[in-house]
């Protein structure tokens, strides 16, 4: 073989090795990749069973530990206070009917003798005030101007039963709202030692109540979260 022939011949099989080095490092990082991928998908739907898993036991905590405090409430059980539960008022001051099913459920217990007194919790902001026309409500109904406490400040559900007890001294009462709330408005109120028990305003079938249970589930994870050491 010429120089000249060895020197051509060297040179190919230099260039094939090179060309069978790179398949064999696109292969390589090939099945590395698809090894990453499979691990990754694994990793994130653990944590995605995970969650789900945590937010259904943590569901399964908060409405198996209530269930059995939702019911009648008579007189004799004692419970002077009704706190309800604010909610939506549209423009012009009406009560949306899930806040006027609430109104009525608290009024109805109060003119039985259940309850001497009504503790009206909610938004108190702005020019349609939960609050305020909770209590123009109440008072149209019936109820004495006397009976009635307001707290504008109950933004949301623990709020409105830890400022029940630190801020008015409320330590037994009944809670009015819906029953899909009641579960965690109860939850919340017994980490805090409180002795309640739940009137359900359930009197009708409201429009979006699907995406109020999906948003139920999430909030009992977080008040369940925030209830942890009260």
């Amino acid at each position: 073989m010429t120089r000249e022939k060895r020197k051509v011949y060297l040179q190919k099989k230099k260039i094939y090795r090179q060309k069978r080095m790179f398949r064999l490092r696109k292969k390589f990082w090939r099945k590395n990749i698809n090894v990453f991928a499979v691990c990754t998908l694994l990793a994130v739907l653990s944590v995605i069973l995970a969650v789900l898993l945590t937010t259904g036991v943590i569901n399964a905590v908060v409405v198996g530990t209530t269930a059995g405090d939702i019911g009648e409430v008579a007189a004799a059980d004692g419970y002077e206070t009704a706190v309800v539960f604010g909610a939506k008022v549209h423009e012009g001051g009406t009560l949306s009917h899930m806040l006027q099913d609430r109104m009525d459920t608290a009024i109805a217990l109060y003119k039985s003798g259940a309850v001497q007194k009504l503790l009206l919790s909610g938004d108190g902001r702005g020019q349609w005030s939960e609050v305020k026309y909770m209590r123009l409500y109440a008072i149209e109904k019936g109820v004495a101007e006397a009976d009635i406490i307001e707290d504008g400040e109950g933004f949301s559900t623990i709020e409105t039963v830890e400022r029940a007890k630190e801020l008015f001294g409320i330590e037994k009462c009944v809670l009015v709202t819906q029953k899909y709330h009641l579960y965690r408005a109860i939850y919340a109120a017994e980490s805090m030692d409180m002795d309640v028990r739940g009137a359900s305003a359930d009197v009708r079938t409201y429009y979006g109540q699907f995406y109020r249970d999906v948003r139920e589930v999430l909030a009992r994870v977080k008040d369940f979260a925030l209830c942890i050491g009260k």
